[in-house]
């Protein structure tokens, strides 16, 4: 499944804690590629990520607790 990361909510985002959950849902991001993705997110732009389909529910509700927005694209 792929996720659209829109933008972050809170008032101040734990860039590391977004980091670490980017990395451990996404299928081929990698800790250096999260943290660089996650400073693209928090600095207002949407970022793609694919998520395993056997994953995708507590993907969502990591996203969620974060007060992340998304969309799914497929």
């Amino acid at each position: 499944m792929k996720l659209n990361l829109l933008s972050c909510d809170t008032q101040r985002p734990d860039k590391r804690a977004i980091a670490k959950s980017i990395a451990e849902i996404s299928l081929d991001i990698n800790d250096s590629l999260s943290n660089e993705l996650t400073e693209i997110l928090l600095e207002g732009d949407a970022i793609d990520i694919e998520v395993a389909d056997k994953n995708a529910g507590s993907a969502l509700r990591t996203l969620r607790k974060l007060s992340i927005d998304y969309e799914i694209i497929e």
